[in-house]
């Protein structure tokens, strides 16, 4: 793994009128939900720009690779946007990250959101550049959010306030407090990073995993390697967001207890982040305070500039 800049670049929060470039990282998308997508970022108080490639399409992907990375570099490299917003997830921003031009990204840094396999280059683009990047909705799921998951988005990237995330309905797996940047996102996203030049650096974080439609017995498989790995050496603490048509929960989080029980890190699951109705968005790169007892998640400073 390759780390190119330690040092922490906070993006520029959005203000009203501000313009939003859409990319389609991975998967093909639903016009329907992204029109409404769309159309929800409107009336938030937001322009968008599409990309005209935005819409091609190659097999199940939003396009050819270099297609692909090559409106990512657009955006970022347009002065004329100010934040840019992931239309879907599905699969293929592993295949294109050797394509992603980190320097474009580093010089002109800027809001960046997404989640699921967006986590790829969330990652890659916070463990790189140190910019902090969002895990949050993206257009396609905006199209039907609830008000809730609207307007943590705003307070994650058009707020000067401090985030604070409570879960609503937490479980303690293990009990403590812990300080450190947050990072990590989709669980088979950041396994499948392991062992090439853009895996996650977890040292000293607060690791957030979430999933969807995993069985139990896959999640302990990606789980184990990743410990034989040694990834999760070293961690400051775990929070879990959804895990959404994976099986019982409590099957689930006693996965979990069984990796790290031979450890003394906080984890707190329950958060509403991921693949669930709510997903509420949290900054990845920023340092942030992990209390169980609590069942709190603070961070001491915004995440935006």
């Amino acid at each position: 793994m390759e780390t190119l800049n330690k040092s922490l670049t906070k993006p520029r929060r959005l203000k009203p009128g501000d313009t939003i470039g859409i990319v389609a990282p991975a998967g093909a998308f639903d016009r329907e939900l992204f029109m409404q997508g769309l159309n929800t970022l409107n009336s938030m108080g937001y322009h968008t720009r599409v990309p005209d490639e935005i819409y091609g399409k190659t097999g199940y992907l939003a396009g050819s690779d270099v297609q692909r990375a090559q409106l990512v570099n657009q955006l970022f490299n347009n002065p004329d946007v100010q934040a840019i917003i992931c239309a879907r997830g599905g699969f293929g921003c592993l295949r294109m990250l050797p394509l992603v031009d980190f320097d474009i990204i580093r010089t002109h840094p800027k809001i960046f959101v997404g989640y699921s396999d967006v986590t790829a280059l969330l990652t890659a683009i916070t463990t790189r550049n140190g910019l902090v990047t969002f895990h949050g909705p993206m257009v396609t799921t905006l199209a039907k959010a609830p008000e809730l998951t609207r307007n943590s988005l705003t307070a994650a990237i058009a707020s000067a306030a401090a985030l604070e995330m409570k879960t609503t309905d937490g479980v303690v797996i293990q009990a403590g407090k812990a300080k450190g940047p947050v990072i990590g996102g989709n669980l088979t996203t950041v396994c499948h990073l392991l062992g090439t030049p853009f895996e996650a650096e977890f040292k000293n974080h607060i690791v957030l995993l979430e999933d969807c439609g995993e069985a139990p017995y896959r999640i302990d498989r990606m789980l184990s390697q990743m410990k034989l790995a040694g990834c999760f050496e070293g961690i400051a603490g775990l929070i879990l967001g959804d895990f959404e048509d994976c099986g019982a929960l409590d099957g689930i989080y006693q996965i979990f207890q069984e990796h790290f029980q031979d450890t003394h890190i906080p984890i707190l699951a329950g958060f509403d982040v991921g693949h669930g109705q709510q997903n509420m968005t949290i900054p990845f790169g920023l340092t942030a305070t992990l209390d169980t007892d609590k069942q709190l998640l603070s961070f001491a400073q915004p995440a935006t500039v």
